[in-house]
């Protein structure tokens, strides 16, 4: 990992851990085209893996997804999941299904990839508003109740969520994260609200089940313009980080990395074996890096957060003994 930095690619940052691939279950949520989800399964696609399996709300995507998978690495097996992270009903479904799979025992990595970002107001069916819903609260819930196959790979299982440097735009508002019904809503408040609760549910997952073997990570997988940047454009522009045209503009505050290069820390953090005792940390440009924030030094803050994702949807889930 020492060698890795800014801008190394995820093709060589598979090619690095092909052997902690090969013969493994990996799952990947928001494996939408264009996007940082299938970009993450192409490549790992290529270093033979026992499966791959895609996750996405749209069949239609998913099958131009597993399509555009194939074509780089042919005799990769892969199932599609349709997953909506944007209700619990449709998320609770999706487990089940996966946990219904007896031909899928175990899964060795579970890659938390979806969302959405800067987006209007909104609260999801649920209630809870949909930037933090989507982005976290679903996130927890998929995962959890996926644990049983996640734990039952054994020693080494991971979790990875993905994060932004964008969790430096607020804490997570734990008595008010529905901006007062709206009143209050700042859009990149409410993206670091859900982007530092991923942080913060990574050290919550190492903490429970830790003694278990699982590692979980955060990762901030640097600035790449896909169509999750939708509803952030004039932002942009006004920054200076991209022109009228919709162009991206590199500058001495931001330089863009390409959708190869974004993959690169979040293939670290699902398989560098040199991370393993580095359980709950935040990486970014393929190296742990330290989140500054006092919000994320707070040591509360991860059970905090389990607390108030377990009474958002409605279940509790224990340490195990």
């Amino acid at each position: 990992m020492t060698t890795f930095g800014w801008g190394t690619t995820g093709e060589e940052a598979t090619a690095a851990f092909a052997q902690h691939i090969a013969g493994r279950t990996i799952l990947i949520t928001g494996v939408t085209p264009g996007g940082l989800g299938l970009e993450t399964a192409r490549v790992i696609a290529l270093r033979d893996p026992k499966l791959v399996i895609l996750a996405g709300r749209s069949t239609e995507k998913l099958q131009q997804a597993e399509e555009d998978v194939k074509k780089a690495a042919p005799n990769v097996s892969v199932r599609q999941l349709v997953l909506d992270l944007g209700s619990l009903k449709a998320t609770r479904i999706a487990a089940e299904e996966v946990n219904n799979w007896s031909d899928v025992p175990s899964i060795d990595v579970v890659i938390n990839n979806a969302g959405i970002m800067a987006t209007p107001y909104a609260l999801t069916a649920d209630g809870i508003e949909s930037q933090f819903a989507t982005n976290h609260v679903a996130h927890f819930l998929f995962t959890q109740l996926l644990m049983p196959k996640i734990l039952a790979s054994g020693s080494g299982a991971r979790v990875v969520n993905l994060s932004s440097s964008g969790y430096k735009g607020g804490p997570v508002r734990f008595d008010d994260y529905n901006f007062d019904g709206g009143q209050k809503y700042e859009k990149w408040a409410s993206y670091g609200q859900s982007k530092s609760a991923n942080v913060l549910y990574a050290r919550g997952l190492r903490e429970r089940y830790g003694n278990k073997g699982l590692q979980a990570y955060g990762v901030h997988p640097g600035a790449i313009w896909t169509n999750l940047g939708h509803h952030a454009k004039d932002d942009l522009r006004a920054m200076g980080f991209m022109d009228e045209a919709g162009n991206t503009v590199n500058s001495e505050r931001l330089k863009w990395k390409t959708l190869d290069q974004g993959v690169s820390t979040t293939i670290v953090a699902a398989f560098d074996p040199s991370i393993a005792d580095q359980s709950g940390a935040y990486l970014a440009d393929c190296q742990v890096e330290e989140t500054q924030e006092d919000w994320m030094q707070d040591p509360e803050g991860p059970e905090k957060l389990w607390k108030l994702s377990e009474q958002l949807v409605g279940q509790e889930f224990p340490a195990p003994a």
